[in-house]
């Protein structure tokens, strides 16, 4: 049950998902139908046999997706799985979960309403609760809700890291505490969750999986009517072979502190898998005041998962400079280490076809090398599967030197590479600038802008004169770039390298240079050399390379 706590704690967090979406009733009725028919089909996997497709991140983000979809049209949101698992045995004391704080402010202005802090893992497992009578183990009960739970005696007793006699002031106690899969050298940063916490699930629902229970580990973390300190009860736990807990339970008094352990133990090794870290206050109310969602006195600050959860908000298609089409998925903003993302490349239209993605889908994404948002899988398909239609017109390294409509994406990337550095190194010019020139001026081609005086620069709506006067100087440096760079800006499909040798002196001898000659150069096969060719004599680049020539650019 310990998915549904974190799933219920997240749905009131204010992460939560809070945009209802704008749906028929019918519609509604069907994606809540099969998200959660989904979610039924992880559950019972996870819960009895032990394994799961997903993440416990993700099936609490999709939980939480339908809780907020079953408020949004008032369905009852109850959830099957809570009645399923609860069970029926009674806590002693219940389980109170913990409120995630979810930075430091947070953080902060809870533990100025605490005193004599400590900070603890959070273990990735599944929560327990051992009862001692007599010095002897009398009970196992899992959380269930937090009041109720299923029997866990049996499996308890074929835990190892589990005393089955105590002595002293846990004769006679009640603890609550993780039982998790013991790791050697677990380092979190690098290996992640590794589905640990499904792995005990299933051992415990099992029930009779004796190699997996031997590798069970038990990290206690509360002592409900304990000593009165946390010293005290630290002391007692670690002489009855509990040492887990005091070893990596430790006093912080600022917020610094707790920062600084929670970095060290994302990164150092560990015995067990864990999602972030608690910090609880030494004095604890009575017993008998504990209650699920409760816990006043104890908070978690969970790591940020290093892949999230968002729906795909719309596709759209781009056109690259050489005509390459790139579908691009809109996302739900989310945040990753540092940064709000919102759209994922999805690579061409042929991969976004495999993929089967439409608007609606939940996806997984991460962060790629320098921070690039990438999608990691598909983690739910929308039951409505309305996909947008692909650009119909075929584009190539040939098309749309030319302003039409069908040709403005691919224009306006032409017009962009060609005032980059790789190009002419226009400064000041992007995407944005150029599109406010064409709908000005209304360009026939890509160099149209030659053409364009001071005055009409400065009369341009959006750009003042003194912006005007700088374009005007800019655009005249241009002209008097070397012939390699305009070649460059017309998109010749030469390599940097192969444009150096000193083949590119005129576009004369581009154009005296058969098959044969482009072949003979370094890196150039035969495939290569048929495609300079092709480029040089096609009727758009060559009615281009005339136009040039009139206006007295070098090499024309």
């Amino acid at each position: 049950m310990v998915r549904w706590i974190s799933m219920l704690l997240l749905c009131f967090s204010g992460g939560a998902m809070a945009i209802c979406p704008v749906w028929s009733p019918a519609k509604a009725g069907q994606e809540m139908a099969a998200l959660k028919a989904q979610l039924a089909r992880w559950n019972d996997d996870y819960w009895k046999q032990g394994s799961s497709e997903v993440s416990d991140d993700v099936y609490d983000r999709l939980s939480a997706r339908l809780k907020q979809w079953q408020r949004c049209f008032h369905e009852e949101t109850q959830q099957d799985a809570l009645s399923a698992l609860s069970g029926t045995v009674k806590h002693p004391f219940a389980h109170t979960g913990v409120h995630k704080v979810e930075n430091q402010q947070e953080l902060g202005r809870w533990m100025a309403t605490q005193k004599d802090l400590w900070v603890q893992p959070k273990v990735d497992g599944v929560a327990v609760t051992l009862v001692y009578k007599n010095g002897r183990l009398a009970q196992a009960i899992s959380r269930g809700d937090g009041l109720k739970g299923e029997e866990w005696t049996a499996q308890a007793r074929a835990i190892p890291a589990i005393p089955q006699t105590l002595s002293g002031p846990l004769a006679n106690s009640v603890l609550q505490g993780e039982l998790f899969l013991l790791r050697d050298g677990h380092i979190q940063q690098q290996m992640g969750g590794m589905n640990a916490r499904a792995k005990v699930a299933g051992a415990m629902m099992r029930a009779n999986d004796r190699a997996a229970l031997k590798q069970t580990g038990i990290f206690i973390w509360a002592w409900p009517d304990g000593p009165g300190t946390m010293k005290s009860r630290l002391a007692a736990l670690a002489e009855a072979g509990f040492t887990l807990t005091a070893r990596y339970t430790l006093p912080v008094k600022s917020v610094a502190d707790v920062d600084a352990q929670r970095t060290a133990w994302f990164r150092t090794a560990l015995p067990f898998a864990t999602d972030g870290i608690v910090i609880r206050a030494s004095a604890e109310p009575p017993g008998a005041q504990w209650l699920p969602g409760e816990g006043r006195w104890v908070v978690a600050w969970k790591y940020l998962p290093a892949a999230q959860v968002t729906e795909v908000k719309a596709i759209h298609f781009t056109v690259g400079r050489t005509g390459r089409v790139t579908t691009i998925a809109q996302l739900e903003p989310l945040k990753l280490d540092d940064k709000r993302v919102q759209r994922v490349n999805l690579g061409s239209v042929n991969r976004w076809r495999r993929l089967d993605i439409a608007p609606g889908d939940q996806v997984l994404i991460s962060l790629a090398g320098q921070g690039i948002p990438r999608l990691d899988k598909v983690v739910w398909r929308s039951v409505d599967r309305r996909k947008p239609q692909p650009p119909s017109t075929h584009y190539n390294g040939l098309t749309c030197f030319y302003a039409s409509p069908e040709c403005m994406e691919q224009f306006f990337a032409r017009l962009t590479w060609l005032s980059s550095r790789q190009g002419l190194d226009i400064e000041g010019m992007g995407e944005s600038g150029w599109r406010t020139l064409y709908q000005a001026h209304r360009f026939e081609h890509i160099f149209s802008w030659l053409q364009l005086t001071q005055a009409q620069l400065n009369a341009t709506p959006g750009i003042s004169a003194t912006h005007g006067a700088a374009l005007w100087h800019q655009f005249n440096l241009a002209r008097k770039q070397p012939f390699i760079r305009w070649i460059a800006a017309m998109g010749i499909p030469l390599t940097k390298a192969t444009m150096n040798t000193g083949v590119a002196m005129s576009w004369r001898a581009l154009n005296r240079r058969s098959i044969a000659d482009w072949q003979a150069l370094p890196g150039t096969g035969e495939k290569k050399a048929q495609q300079i060719v092709n480029w040089l004599h096609a009727p758009p680049v060559d009615g281009l390379a005339k136009w040039l020539a009139e206006q007295r650019i070098n090499g024309f």
